[in-house]
C-alpha cells in the first residue's frame, strides 16, 4: 500500500504546484516503531554532597546556591542535612547534567582549597 503525503516547502520557496512524497506502509510501520523506542525516559541521577570536617558551612551554601540554583533558605536546609547526616541531596538530573554539576562542584572546591565532594547515585 502506498501513501501520498504533500511536502510543504518554506513560504519563500512555495509555488502553486505541490510535490508529493510516496511512502509505503512498511516504511510507516518502521517509523512508528522507531519513534516509540525514542520516547523512553533517560535514567536520572541524584547528586549527593558529602560532609567533611574542613569545608566551611557558608561555602557549602554558596556552592548549592550557585551550582544548583537553590534559594538561600533551601541551600541552608540542604547544608544542615549534609552537616547532620553526613550527606545531602542537591538535585536529580540526567547523567550528563549531573556529571557536569559534579565537576563544577569539584572545580570550585579545588579553586577555594576545600575538600568538598559529591557523588552521583542512579535513581
Amino acid at each position: 500500500m502506498s501513501v501520498n503525503m504533500p511536502v510543504l516547502l518554506p513560504f519563500h520557496h512555495r509555488t502553486t504546484q505541490y510535490t508529493s512524497l510516496s511512502v509505503d506502509s512498511q516504511t510507516l510501520d518502521s517509523v512508528d516503531t522507531l519513534s516509540l523506542q525514542q520516547t523512553k525516559k533517560p535514567p536520572m541521577y541524584k547528586i549527593i554532597m558529602l560532609n567533611d570536617d574542613f569545608t566551611p558551612m557558608d561555602f557549602v551554601v554558596y556552592v548549592i546556591e550557585s551550582i544548583f540554583q537553590k534559594e538561600k533558605e533551601e541551600a541552608i536546609k540542604i547544608m544542615y542535612e549534609i552537616h547532620n547526616t553526613g550527606m545531602g541531596h542537591c538535585g536529580t538530573f540526567t547523567y550528563e547534567i549531573a556529571e557536569t554539576k559534579q565537576n563544577q562542584v569539584m572545580q570550585l572546591s579545588k579553586k577555594h582549597q576545600h575538600p568538598l565532594q559529591c557523588v552521583l547515585e542512579k535513581e
